[in-house]
């Protein structure tokens, strides 16, 4: 049984999502990070960086309890649990590698930040940041749409990773 340590919010669906797709067993362990639940010591335990998600696996490598924190790492270690999810020939694995670092280190805080620039809890409009990030975000989503004329996805990051799959999936054995 995995224990998730989350609270509604799109790094924690990440993780929500992903164990769904692989069927893992899990409970739920809400942390609050409205009333600061995540600054408790019981909570920093198991992420140090007082960030949500992190996993707390009783049954990991070798048999032992592992905790897992951030949410890419929480993917990567979800997909080799599993063997779901991440291809296994070294080309395939760092593809969609690198596309999940691209989520994790320039989608999900470039949109995150012109999200909240952009929304009524700034208590003052900051036309810098506003411009900022929400250019930042068009330059992604022009990287994205490239990325997807190339190919039917990011990566080969989905349900039967073989090369077989993929080749049934888009009709041809690797990106154009």
């Amino acid at each position: 049984m995995i224990e998730v340590h989350t609270w509604p919010t799109p790094n924690g669906h990440k993780i929500h999502i992903m164990l769904e797709e692989t069927g893992l067993e899990y409970e739920v362990r809400p942390v609050n990070i409205r009333t600061g639940e995540q600054f408790k010591p019981e909570f920093l335990r198991i992420s140090p960086n007082n960030k949500i998600p992190a996993i707390v696996d009783r049954n990991g490598p070798d048999g032992k309890p592992i905790t897992v924190f951030e949410s890419g790492a929480i993917l990567v270690y979800l997909a080799g649990k599993t063997g779901k999810f991440l291809p296994r020939d070294d080309r395939g694995k760092y593809v969609a590698l690198q596309w999940l670092m691209f989520q994790m280190g320039s989608v999900g805080p470039m949109m995150g930040q012109a999200g909240h620039f952009r929304s009524n809890a700034v208590p003052e409009r900051i036309e810098y940041a506003i411009n900022r990030y929400t250019n930042g975000v068009r330059r992604l989503h022009g990287v994205m749409e490239r990325r997807l004329s190339e190919a039917p996805f990011f990566s080969r990051f989905f349900r039967g990773c073989g090369r077989a799959n993929a080749t049934a999936s888009t009709g041809r054995s690797s990106p154009k």
